[in-house]
């Protein structure tokens, strides 16, 4: 797409009502998609150039942990055997080398996964699809989603478009989301943008996240059981 072409699109979309805005919303969460060995280590055959979409989920981590944000991490894998990769595996053989136990499943160690963040390991490409984080999230009273990760086409997408069917306001911080080449990235970004979430800078994704109080815990009452503090 040229830049021409693009704002032309955009201006036909609006025209027939596409496009809109979700906004943020009070309560947010991260999940961190697929930014595993075998997507991030250029020996694997299913890795690209990640590396700044991970230096700005980095930024977005830190911002995050200051707040007591909930992150959350995806990863990939596989049985031995590959009978729980179903057909996805014959549409994307290379999915063979996310072996459960092996270095390709292992979450990119910069990451710094901390205690209470939690690991789902799901087998397609939504954060959601066979796991239970709709739970997790409605547990955490979680209204605003921010996703980002890898792939932009493929498993980013996938949890914009499934986070929006749950009522989370689906937020894709455009510099912190990759994909293998740029001509799917951009066409998935601009996708996402105009029917399933907002797709925004990460300065402004940041800018949100400093307007999120700390939250701190209470001493425990009397029965011993800790609440949030306000």
């Amino acid at each position: 797409m040229t830049g021409n072409n693009l704002n032309e699109i955009r201006k036909f979309y609006g025209q027939r009502g596409l496009g809109g805005a979700v906004g943020f919303g009070e309560r947010p969460a991260i999940v961190v998609v697929d930014f595993i060995l075998g997507f991030t280590d250029r020996s694997s055959p299913l890795s690209g150039d990640l590396e700044q979409p991970l230096t700005e989920t980095l930024r977005l981590l830190d911002e995050a942990r200051k707040r007591s944000v909930p992150i959350f991490f995806t990863t990939v894998e596989y049985d031995e055997s590959l009978k729980d990769a179903g057909l996805f595996v014959k549409k994307v053989p290379s999915l063979k080398w996310l072996v459960r136990g092996t270095r390709w499943v292992e979450l990119d160690p910069r990451l710094a996964r901390r205690p209470g963040e939690i690991l789902l390991r799901k087998k397609y490409a939504s954060a959601f699809f066979g796991t239970d984080f709709a739970s997790l999230l409605v547990a955490a009273a979680v209204d605003t989603l921010i996703i980002t990760g890898c792939t932009t086409s493929g498993c980013i997408r996938a949890t914009a478009i499934d986070a929006l069917q749950y009522g989370l306001r689906a937020i894709v911080p455009a510099e912190a989301v990759g994909d293998r080449a740029q001509m799917p990235h951009e066409a998935n970004l601009f996708d996402i943008d105009a029917k399933y979430g907002d797709v925004v800078a990460v300065e402004e994704v940041l800018r949100y996240l400093r307007r999120i109080q700390r939250e701190e815990t209470s001493p425990p009452d009397a029965a011993g059981v800790k609440t949030p503090g306000t």
